[in-house]
């Protein structure tokens, strides 16, 4: 598997004009966790000119659909505009692609994420207490292990943090 280079990525999507929500590991990392990714995750507005602003995000990474069994699958507009998982392989890293997360789709998370500031540009990011909720329900071992130090970065967090 390639490295990621996380920095990259998320500078990638955010310099596309992409309007999306950080979740999984990486928001807990943006957020100051000490933990370790493989993959930036993100959850996109699913809208025509969003989905666009993606593709070409995607096409200028070389991204190809992951575990295609050697096709080599570039990303379709079609397919992102729908609720599921895509998760490509770039050459700079993993990126996955998500139309809904949980049952969640954007709008369902732009109220549960904030705002941070990466690099002097805002980026959304899912909030503490939700990605603690979801890595319960998923139950795996990866998302317990990571319960604990999610809980202890809450009792360091300001008061206006979701």
């Amino acid at each position: 598997m390639a490295t990621t280079d996380l920095d990259r990525l998320l500078t990638a999507v955010v310099q596309g004009g992409v309007d999306f929500v950080v979740v999984g590991a990486a928001a807990a990392v943006l957020q100051g966790a000490p933990l370790g990714t493989l993959d930036l995750d993100i959850v996109h507005a699913r809208t025509p000119d969003n989905v666009r602003r993606l593709k070409a995000v995607l096409d200028g990474l070389d991204a190809i659909y992951r575990h295609q069994h050697g096709r080599r699958l570039a990303a379709r507009a079609d397919i992102l505009l729908g609720p599921g998982h895509n998760l490509f392989e770039t050459r700079i890293g993993p990126l996955d692609a998500l139309g809904a997360l949980d049952g969640a789709d954007f709008e369902a998370l732009v109220p549960l994420s904030r705002w941070i500031d990466y690099d002097g540009r805002p980026v959304r990011v899912l909030g503490i207490e939700t990605l603690i909720a979801m890595k319960r329900r998923a139950g795996r071992p990866k998302d317990l292990l990571a319960i604990p130090i999610l809980e202890r970065m809450l009792t360091m967090q300001p008061d206006d943090a979701p």
